[in-house]
């Protein structure tokens, strides 16, 4: 029978390769996990309405204001949130931004009021609390940008009733059932004739 232990000269080789391969499994450890930590998180939705100016308190304030109809559920709202984000934290001391849920019912009033038939709907409304301009869907932040730095100059908005990939809001607000359903796109209940 042959003998396979290594000879004396291949035992410090066989050494230092593994010990290179074992310094280079802690190193990329090391930067995974580094990697992990260090990128960056887009707050959620219910995160962004949760720190959102209530919607009554915009009305009195005497800011302007972005308004934001959304739900958790809407890919097209989820994709805007980093941007919203972002956009709060720049504009947020001179600007309201305010969020609602299109599945809270407590809204219905002002869903039909603003014509919500798909989402994200951005209503712009002046200091004085009433709106300027609306646009429907994914915007991109340039156009938000401009749009909000034209509302706090009090000029006129350069992308007015803009429309950009959308979530359909599904049935007619005021045919819904009021039972409560489970499924999150039923968008809960309404008025029932």
């Amino acid at each position: 029978m042959p003998d396979h232990s290594p000879s004396p000269t291949e035992l410090p080789t066989s050494r230092a390769r593994n010990l290179v391969v074992a310094i280079a499994a802690i190193g990329l450890a090391i930067a995974m996990v580094l990697g992990i930590r260090t990128q960056s998180t887009t707050p959620s939705l219910a995160e962004l309405a949760t720190s959102a100016v209530p919607y009554e308190v915009a009305q009195t304030n005497g800011r302007p204001t972005l308004l934001e109809f959304y739900a958790n559920w809407c890919t097209s709202c989820q994709a805007m949130a980093g941007d919203m984000a972002e956009l709060r934290d720049g504009y947020g001391d001179r600007v309201n931004f305010v969020m609602l849920n299109i599945d809270n019912n407590k809204w219905l009033p002002e869903m039909l009021a603003y014509r919500v038939e798909g989402i994200p709907h951005f209503v712009y409304m002046g200091a004085d609390a009433h709106p300027i301009a609306t646009a429907v869907g994914e915007q991109p932040r340039q156009i938000l940008t401009d749009n909000l730095d034209a509302l706090i100059a009090q000029a006129p908005l350069p992308h007015q009733q803009t429309f950009g990939r959308a979530s359909e809001v599904e049935g007619d607000f005021l045919s819904r059932q009021s039972a409560v359903n489970d499924d999150p796109r039923a968008h809960g209940s309404a008025i029932v004739n």
